[in-house]
């Protein structure tokens, strides 16, 4: 009975920053929450069930107008009482601002999506933020098991269902893709809840801005042919996931080296022309 007693004193609760973009309707192009961040904010608070005291701030950067707030708001009505929103106009780059404000008030986690619904969607904003606080980056997180003197368990979710279990020095920033799936948005605390707007120095982004985008067309997918004498055979080849062959494991290079290897691939597969 004691030494539970004792562990309890020593979870204390943690500062968790959970990072929400607008998000974009599959089918009707309308905003709304962005399914991933959804599943992030449902495991920050899945972290403050399991670990009392915890403390949860939800942050946006970006303006402010009705399509933007009523996508928001499906954030907060999931049970927070108020969100910060970075002001920056449209086409500003959010990184400088989050870096920054992450930096002021120190949280000891940050959760984010995967990637965003709308704009680039290239998935680097986890990384950049890495990059700029000096802080340890885990992707494709499936759960936190726990938190304990400084240092969280993680479950990271590997291909084929397979799960790898991690353990990170807090600070520490993680980006979410399949988590649990988020709890339903409520009107009532969604409408009540209020916006905490804080002024920033937006920085254009000059890159983005110099690209042209366009709808994503579906490009085909090459099919296998299978031969096979039985209709389970068939089935079986048909259901299985294909592993990738002729891949090339590096070990012991140098950066150029390493990326020369990515740039040989990006063009074999025409993802660079």
């Amino acid at each position: 009975m004691q030494p539970d007693l004792h562990q309890k004193q020593q979870q204390q609760g943690i500062d968790v920053a959970v990072l929400v973009s607008i998000g974009r309707h599959p089918t009707t192009g309308r905003a709304r929450r962005a399914e991933q961040d959804a599943r992030g904010l449902e495991l920050a608070l899945a972290i403050e069930a399991e670990l009392p005291g915890t403390r949860i701030s939800m942050l946006h950067a970006g303006s402010q107008d009705d399509g933007s707030e009523a996508a928001l708001r499906g954030y907060l009505g999931m049970g927070l009482e108020s969100m910060t929103l970075l002001e920056q106009p449209e086409g500003s780059d959010a990184i400088p601002a989050l870096a920054e404000h992450l930096a002021a008030t120190s949280p000891q986690l940050v959760i984010t999506g995967a990637r965003a619904e709308r704009g680039e969607g290239s998935g680097l904003l986890p990384y950049a933020l890495a990059e700029h606080l000096g802080w340890p980056l885990v992707n494709s997180l499936a759960s936190v098991e726990k938190v304990e003197n400084g240092v969280v368990t993680l479950l990271q979710a590997l291909p084929r269902g397979q799960r790898r279990r991690l353990k990170v020095r807090l600070p520490a920033i993680i980006s979410v893709d399949e988590a649990a799936p988020a709890r339903q948005s409520a009107f009532g605390p969604a409408r009540r809840a209020t916006f905490a707007i804080t002024p920033t120095t937006p920085e254009a982004d000059s890159e983005l801005a110099q690209w042209h985008l366009a709808p994503a067309r579906k490009r085909p997918k090459r099919l296998k042919i299978v031969k096979a004498a039985s209709a389970r055979d068939r089935f079986k080849a048909a259901a299985s996931k294909s592993e990738g062959k002729g891949g090339q494991v590096l070990t012991d290079v140098s950066p150029e080296q390493g990326a020369e290897a990515i740039y040989k691939l990006l063009k074999e597969e025409d993802v660079l022309r």
